[in-house]
C-alpha cells in the first residue's frame, strides 16, 4: 500500500511543479478577479495546506490553521513545494499508516487538487498552454 501511495504522491508533486514552472515569473502576481489569491498566493497556500493536512491528518497532531506571510516568488515558491511534497513523502515513508492516516493523505491529495486546478485555470486565463496530466 505505501509504495502505492507514495506513487501516487510523487505524480502529484511532478504535476503541481510542472503547473507552477509554467507560469513566468510575472505571472505569480496575477490573479482573475480581485477576490481571490495571486497564482503564487495560491501555490503557496497549496505548499503550506500539505503540511497542515500532514500534520492534523496524518500525524494526528492537532495544529491552528496559521500560514506564514505568503513567499510569492517563484524560486521560492517551488522550494516551498519542494520541501512540503519530501515532508509529506518522508511521513508516509517512515510512519505506521493508520486507516485514519490513509484517509487523511487522501485528504491533502484531493486539497492539493482542488487547487492546482484553481492554478491551471489561472495559465489558462494568462493564454499559457498546461502541461499535459499524467498518472
Amino acid at each position: 500500500m505505501k509504495a502505492q501511495l507514495l506513487a501516487t504522491l510523487e505524480n502529484s508533486k511532478q504535476y503541481t511543479l510542472n503547473v507552477a514552472g509554467k507560469m513566468p515569473e510575472r505571472g505569480y502576481s496575477f490573479k482573475p478577479v480581485e477576490t481571490v489569491w495571486t497564482f503564487g498566493e495560491l501555490l503557496h497556500h497549496i505548499a503550506y495546506g500539505i503540511q497542515w493536512w500532514q500534520e492534523n491528518y496524518i500525524k494526528g497532531n492537532e495544529i491552528a490553521w496559521a500560514p506564514p506571510a505568503a513567499v510569492v516568488k517563484k524560486k521560492e515558491l517551488h522550494s516551498y513545494l519542494e520541501q512540503a511534497y519530501a515532508e509529506l513523502k518522508a511521513t508516509v515513508d517512515t510512519s505506521e499508516l493508520t486507516e485514519d492516516a490513509v484517509k487523511g493523505f487522501h485528504a491533502t491529495l484531493d486539497h492539493i487538487t482542488h487547487h492546482r486546478g484553481q492554478a491551471v485555470t489561472y495559465l489558462r486565463c494568462q493564454g499559457i498552454e498546461p502541461p499535459e496530466y499524467g498518472y
